[in-house]
């Protein structure tokens, strides 16, 4: 079945980022010259996603107006013959009724926040796009697990992983591997912050999901886990009881822009990756550097 749907869980506060945080949603949040949500909603574009579930939260709703149209800016920006910046602003707009948006009205989680979106999903396989992650790629990360997922199987569930430092590997999500499925491999276990010594493998959870529904009856009666909360690895580790799992090591480059080192890195290298900047903005590097 196709890819149709994708989940953007967008209710977090952002607590690392404050004070910047305090008014404006950490999604908000320029690489560049573009929010960090938009940078994922066009990665998943891509990738063929005809519809968009935001899950939110209080002081979330700059989120929704981001992507409907500003009449007051769009009339000016025609008024001033400012053609070229019309047709980005169009170009960058889901079409009417291709996105969806549900609060999460009590922080307990990932996985609770895609359980709320179970009633707009449906019976049918979804993906799920962390925004605080971007990819860097040729070919978007979503679209290289849709890829993998079309010959997998009707009821694959795929990860995204990549490797991390041996020393690092306790502070993500590890999976164990097993045997190869052309691009991808079987998942034979997953653990969530593992010791060094314990740890399966150094592939970590990356993000990016693909997800079968049968999920949501799980997280709808899954115990809270570490930090109180409900926790979405917890979930999978029991729906892989009865579904295969598949981890997709992608092409390309994540930056944790949850953290200030990932986004101040995301915007470098989103930046030199930009004909009109690279050039003055590689010397300006070079004069802080010295």
């Amino acid at each position: 079945m196709k890819i149709r749907k994708a989940i953007l869980p967008v209710a977090g506060l952002g607590t690392r980022f404050l004070p910047a945080t305090k008014a404006m949603p950490k999604e908000m949040l320029t690489v560049v010259d573009r929010p960090l949500i938009q940078h994922v909603v066009d990665e998943a574009r891509e990738a063929g996603i005809e519809h968009f579930v935001f899950v939110t939260g209080r002081n979330k709703g700059v989120i929704e107006d981001h992507f409907d149209h500003q009449v007051e800016l769009e009339s000016t920006l025609a008024q001033k013959k400012r053609q070229a910046e019309l047709d980005q602003l169009d170009k960058d707009l889901p079409g009417a009724g291709e996105t969806s948006f549900t609060r999460q009205q009590a922080p307990l989680g990932l996985g609770h926040a895609v359980w709320c979106a179970r009633d707009i999903v449906g019976n049918e396989p979804f993906a799920v796009l962390l925004p605080d992650v971007l990819v860097k790629a040729q070919r978007g990360c979503t679209a290289q697990m849709i890829d993998a997922y079309n010959t997998l199987g009707a009821k694959a569930n795929v990860i995204a992983v990549e490797e991390v430092p041996p020393e690092r590997v306790h502070m993500y999500g590890i999976v164990g591997v097993g045997k190869t499925a052309g691009k991808a491999f079987e998942i034979t276990g997953m653990v969530e912050k593992p010791a060094r010594e314990k740890a399966p493998s150094n592939l970590s959870i990356t993000g990016r999901y693909i997800l079968q529904p049968e999920i949501f009856d799980l997280l709808g009666t899954q115990e809270r886990g570490a930090g109180g909360e409900i926790q979405l690895t917890d979930a999978m580790i029991r729906l892989a009881q009865k579904q295969p799992f598949f981890g997709l090591k992608f092409d390309g480059t994540s930056y944790d822009c949850g953290s200030k080192l990932g986004f101040l890195t995301a915007n470098v290298a989103y930046a030199l990756d930009r004909p009109d900047l690279a050039p003055a903005f590689r010397d300006e590097i070079k004069k802080l550097l010295g």
